[in-house]
């Protein structure tokens, strides 16, 4: 057994130990295993939102497509630090109701808000289809992580099934008390090895980051500045747009704004979040280092590049570490991802189904439904060939026809009606499910546009659907339901 190998399964090995140990003298009721009593202060806030966030795509997506697509990975860089600013006042009225209403889950936010349980089905359904790619983003750069760094002592199969059964184990014991402890141990390795990385490399192959981007430009020029058409600037605005509105309707990081223990919380880590940002930077650094160095990466294979280069340059151990930090990369963001699903499925659908259910039940059913999804998305996981970065595009696209029904209903009374939420949602989702089978755009409906428009990612023709559904659907209902019916609407027990 190598040297990397070795410190691969020690840095596995402890953050299963870490992950058990998490739930030691708690009741793991429902609410201790999803949102953790409600106890955490900012720095596990900010370890939650961060270990979500910075996932096997910051190893692997980031400096895959800066090495395959150069300019326009800078996206990544700007929604994040938009979205962080959005949540200083996003999260505070979310937190609040949440804690009054003593809610669980993303669905239970909406069912209270709308008064319905057929819209809380809905967008537990949307939350799971749209975890589901996540989770296989993360089976799949971990398959990818611990085969390179291992020098292919490990297979991908094998590195997948090893980690899906790790995350497994203490997501069933531990819940989100043993994600935060991981989170700890991942935070500080990967932060340590992508500057490292980030600043060694340029240094070690160019003697500096300008000498590097000018290398990089020699050789390819205008490969560090925006296509004319394709992923455009356009293209840039409307994924930054997307995905800032979708980043926090991720169901495993909206639940993770229950889990504060005030909405201060938010507030404080709205200052540091963006800042550890850029934290992306170095990673695009590698990225940009391997271009020269490792040449002749195609396609998904792009998402090797930052795995090659440590292989080429550095020693077993160093490599052993690489491959640690990144392990905790998916391991982190999974155990969420499995946690909130499985939530979602036992609290929003099974409990629908099955009323008299006890919360211990709901509880265990929950926890029993962990190992089913971990199955479902290791077949899928080994049985796909997506790049990573497409993986999550296509998630996000999902979760973002949540964001209009959402901020429509921070007000005490939500402005559109649960029917016009509901067909709002379902056509938007309607229409990237169609758009995602049939590999449409834009710019393949309206070939004779401009490429400004043509290249506008297609997520903003679904949010525009998903807006004209529901106030359209809002408006008639409300003139179809008569003044007793529409009073009853606002009232009562909660039904679609």
């Amino acid at each position: 057994m190598n040297t990397a190998l070795i410190i691969i399964f020690l840095v596995l090995l402890l953050a299963i130990y870490s992950g058990i140990r998490a739930q030691k003298g708690k009741d793991m009721n429902m609410e201790q295993w999803t949102v953790g009593g409600r106890g955490f202060g900012s720095i596990f806030i900010f370890l939650l939102v961060a270990g979500e966030i910075y996932t096997t795509f910051t190893f692997l997506g980031g400096s895959g497509w800066a090495y395959s697509k150069g300019a326009p990975s800078y996206y990544v860089l700007s929604y994040i630090a938009l979205a962080y600013v959005i949540s200083y006042w996003l999260l505070p009225p979310i937190w609040r109701y949440a804690k009054k209403h003593r809610l669980v889950s993303q669905s239970d936010f909406f069912v209270s808000k709308y008064n319905s349980k057929g819209l809380g089905i809905l967008v537990a359904a949307v939350g799971v289809i749209a975890i589901i790619p996540y989770l296989i983003l993360q089976f799949k750069g971990l398959g990818i992580i611990v085969s390179e760094a291992s020098y292919g002592s490990i297979t991908p199969t094998a590195a997948v099934w090893i980690g899906t059964i790790a995350v497994t184990i203490y997501v069933m014991i531990s819940g989100i008390h043993g994600s935060a402890w991981t989170a700890a141990i991942k935070d500080i390795m990967i932060f340590v090895v992508v500057v490292f990385m980030g600043l060694y490399l340029p240094y070690h192959y160019y003697g500096g980051i300008q000498p590097m981007f000018e290398a990089v430009e020699a050789a390819n020029p205008g490969f560090l500045a925006f296509p004319d058409e394709g992923l455009s600037v356009s293209w840039y605005i409307s994924t930054v747009l997307v995905t800032v509105f979708g980043f926090y309707m991720w169901p495993h990081t909206f639940g993770s704004i229950f889990s504060a223990k005030n909405e201060n919380v938010f507030r404080k880590n709205t200052v540091m979040l963006p800042l550890y940002t850029l934290m992306l930077l170095f990673v695009f650094f590698v990225g940009f280092t391997a271009i020269l160095q490792v040449p002749g990466l195609k396609g998904a294979d792009g998402d090797l590049s930052l795995l090659r280069l440590s292989l080429k340059t550095f020693d077993p151990w160093i490599v052993g570490l690489i491959g640690a930090a990144g392990l905790l990369t998916a391991l982190v963001p999974g155990s969420m991802l499995l946690m909130t699903a499985a939530t979602l499925l036992a609290k929003n659908v099974y409990k629908v189904m099955a009323p008299a259910a006890s919360e211990a039940r709901i509880a265990r059913v929950a926890k029993l439904l962990v190992p089913v999804l971990s199955l479902i998305s290791l077949y899928f996981t080994l049985h796909g060939g997506d790049t990573l970065v497409t993986l999550l595009l296509m998630g996000y696209s999902l979760v973002t026809q949540l964001f209009p029904a959402l901020l429509l209903s921070l007000q005490p009374q939500p402005w559109v009606n649960k029917y016009g939420a509901f067909a709002g949602i379902l056509a938007g989702v309607l229409t990237v499910a169609y758009v995602t089978v049939f590999k449409v755009t834009i710019g393949t409906m309206f070939p004779d546009w401009p490429a400004a428009i043509k290249d506008l990612n297609i997520g903003v023709a679904a949010l525009l659907v998903n807006l004209v559904v529901m106030f359209g659907t809002t408006l008639v209902t409300r003139l179809m339901l008569t003044p007793g019916t529409q009073a009853a609407n606002t009232g009562g027990s909660p039904t679609l």
